[in-house]
């Protein structure tokens, strides 16, 4: 997330939380594709992590991006912690260790995020290059211990590692070694969303096993094809995971915002400055917890906006939902993980199709696919399939959608060649995660610089 919400709206009823939802809604025709993705940056000459200060550091490379692009900057405690384009571009940010995020603007077609992509990437090396930095596309880092890996200075991200070590094993290698891609996608009513949620929760570990890229963990094969999934098994269950309640037939915006009034909050912010509130809920927030602890102790709209962005569930709702299970990863998968959803998603036919075809996949079953992906990949069972077999059968649903949508670029082509990079990976039968091991094995003599080489925009 770039940047946390200011928004002074007073917060008096439940009606309240549950309107700003609502407020997501959107006719189809105006649905729109915001897609996310973080890459870890590390110097050429020796393969070093990049630290946040110093000539040839995260904040050169945000100076250097910001005099390239003519964004604005994002500061916290007077430091440049990301980027904005003030017309609605999009905008730069910074993951806890120093991970490098571009959060796209919605856009109408995979083209589009696809060129957004390509350039960003572009002005990214054209920076880097003159530094001696290059970036990884991988779903975590390769080689780098905790203690190696740099702490950006967000204030946010000084709460969250405090209370990470309280509630779980992994909070700080999700926070600092792992990186994503996600896509962002609208709904048009509260039945769309709960289909969508629904379908999207029950896909989630198909989406991981496709997009399955971190199988090396300081230097070595770990022996897991999703080292970045394995690792959301133990961060904070309270805020991630699956939603039991999202498989339900009455699932609506008043479940999920039940739900979320009973996690624990990171922070608020007041005059500029956060406060730690990971000792109350937001329930208790509303109910009065904070009086005498921070100025302006009410909760404001814009509170419940920044506890939102808090919450880590496998789909996680907001004014739109979050696809939130891949692994990062080379450019073309930038480009497939939003045409894999969209294709699901966006097209009526087929979202009724995917949303049959999964109707009776129990919270059970799918906690246990879930589990077991991270280590076997597409050889996941799933009562008399496999993951591989799920990810056939998806992926020919997805390039239908794509195919209905109809959205063409300049040369005539349609969305659904986007997803040629899964194609290649179901039609092998073994996840991108098995295929780097191999290389790496095979072909590279275990050399970590061969592996970066590879890996690099």
């Amino acid at each position: 997330m770039a940047r946390d919400t200011t928004d002074l709206t007073p917060i008096s009823t439940m009606d309240d939380l549950i309107g700003h939802l609502k407020d997501g809604e959107k006719p189809a025709a105006d649905f729109r594709i915001g897609t996310e993705h973080e890459k870890f940056g590390y110097y050429l000459e020796d393969l070093s992590p990049v630290p946040y200060e110093g000539e040839r550091g995260i904040r050169a490379i945000l100076e250097g991006m910001q005099s390239l692009s003519g964004w604005e900057p994002i500061v916290d405690d007077g430091r440049i912690i990301g980027l904005f384009g003030s017309s609605g571009q999009g905008a730069i940010s910074l993951e806890p260790g120093g991970q490098f995020e571009l959060s796209g603007a919605p856009l109408e077609t995979i083209h589009a995020t696809c060129r957004e992509s390509n350039a960003h990437l572009a002005e990214v090396r054209a920076v880097a290059k003159e530094l001696g930095i290059g970036f990884l596309g991988i779903g975590s880092s390769p080689l780098w211990t905790l203690a190696e890996t740099p702490i950006m200075p967000k204030s946010r991200y000084d709460i969250m590692r405090r209370y990470m070590k309280k509630v779980g094993t992994r909070g700080l290698d999700m926070m600092l070694r792992t990186a994503t891609i996600q896509v962002n996608l609208d709904f048009s009513d509260e039945a769309d969303m709960r289909r969508k949620m629904r379908v999207g929760m029950k896909l989630q570990p198909v989406a991981s096993a496709l997009f399955a890229h971190s199988p090396f963990t300081e230097g070595k094969p770990n022996g897991l094809v999703s080292w970045r999934s394995e690792v959301w098994h133990d961060v904070d269950n309270q805020r991630s995971g699956l939603l039991p309640f999202v498989f339900e037939e009455d699932f609506t915006y008043r479940h999920y915002v039940e739900w979320a009034l009973d996690v624990p909050m990171y922070f608020v912010t007041r005059g500029g400055r956060y406060h730690d509130a990971t000792d109350v809920t937001f329930r208790q927030f509303m109910d009065g917890a904070l009086k005498g602890k921070v100025e302006d102790p009410e909760p404001q709209m814009g509170d419940w906006v920044n506890h939102l962005s808090t919450l880590f569930p496998d789909v996680r709702l907001k004014r739109f939902i979050e696809m939130r299970g891949a692994d990062g990863g080379p450019w073309r998968r930038i480009c497939a993980l939003p045409a894999y959803w969209v294709g699901l998603l966006y097209d009526d036919a087929t979202l009724r199709e995917v949303d049959e075809m999964t109707a009776d996949w129990s919270f059970e079953e799918v906690s246990a696919m879930r589990r077991d992906v991270p280590r076997e990949g597409f050889r996941t069972r799933f009562r008399d399939a496999t993951v591989l077999d799920l990810s056939r059968k998806t992926l020919e649903m997805a390039r239908k959608g794509l195919k209905a949508r109809g959205r063409l670029n300049d040369e005539g082509n349609d969305e659904s060649f986007f997803l040629a990079p899964l194609e290649e990976v179901v039609a092998r039968g073994t996840t991108s995660a098995e295929e780097l091991v191999r290389l790496y094995e095979e072909q590279w003599e275990r050399s970590m610089p061969r592996l970066f080489k590879h890996l690099s925009y």
